[in-house]
């Protein structure tokens, strides 16, 4: 029998949780919440959407598990703030592991993880409450995550890593073997960090500069 869960958040990363936890998991989605300023809707993929402020009387934590499934706003904060606040309401928190991730068979796991298809976690590596692995994520061994953070598509990071609370890897940013990030970092898109961090750094690459050629001019378009 499928495990009843409800989702927090309505936003596109809800939608996207609803469609793997409804396809790809033991459990069953039976609606949403959010907070009462914030919601627009009634019913999301043919589900009721209610107010976080009623859940624990229409969906009791005695009953349901809960989702909760925000990006990485405000640096993770709006994530973690929901997080904790519906531990505090007693909800069992449950994780999303794609059938189609490979995970080896020692990896630890905390709760409300969301891990997208063709993340590679070697062994050894633990992940911490609240994390988010997009899809397409190399872990190497030994290596840590700390709670709330989120590592989008294509990032490595190397063995014996260790990456500090709350921060953001931006896609296709690399980590060296041993490098330990601190908390509440940003590593932006491409990023190659060598050396350890410090909490609260910002690594940012430049864009690719614009050429002086446009494409009608590179291609003879007229």
């Amino acid at each position: 029998m499928s495990e009843r869960i409800i989702i927090v958040g309505t936003g596109e990363t809800a939608e996207l949780a609803y469609e793997y936890f409804t396809h790809d998991s033991i459990y069953e989605v039976k609606g949403f919440a959010v907070d009462k300023e914030f919601r627009q809707r009634d019913d999301l993929c043919g589900l009721p959407v209610i107010d976080t402020e009623d859940l624990a009387v229409k969906y009791p934590s005695s009953n349901f598990k809960a989702f909760v499934a925000l990006g990485a706003g405000k640096l993770n904060r709006s994530r973690r703030v929901m997080y904790l606040r519906m531990k505090s309401l007693g909800y069992s928190l449950v994780s999303y592991i794609s059938s189609k991730a490979f995970i080896w068979r020692n990896v630890e796991f905390g709760e409300n993880c969301f891990v997208l298809e063709n993340n590679v976690l070697q062994p050894f590596t633990k992940i911490g409450n609240n994390v988010t692995l997009w899809s397409g994520n190399h872990v190497g061994h030994r290596s840590f995550i700390g709670d709330h953070c989120f590592i989008s598509s294509h990032c490595v990071i190397s063995g014996f890593c260790t990456i500090g609370e709350s921060s953001f890897l931006g896609v296709n940013c690399t980590l060296e073997d041993n490098v330990v990030l601190g908390t509440d970092n940003f590593i932006g898109a491409g990023a190659l960090i060598q050396k350890n961090t410090d909490e609260r750094s910002l690594y940012q690459r430049n864009q690719t500069e614009i050429s002086k050629v446009d494409t009608h001019r590179l291609f003879r378009l007229k």
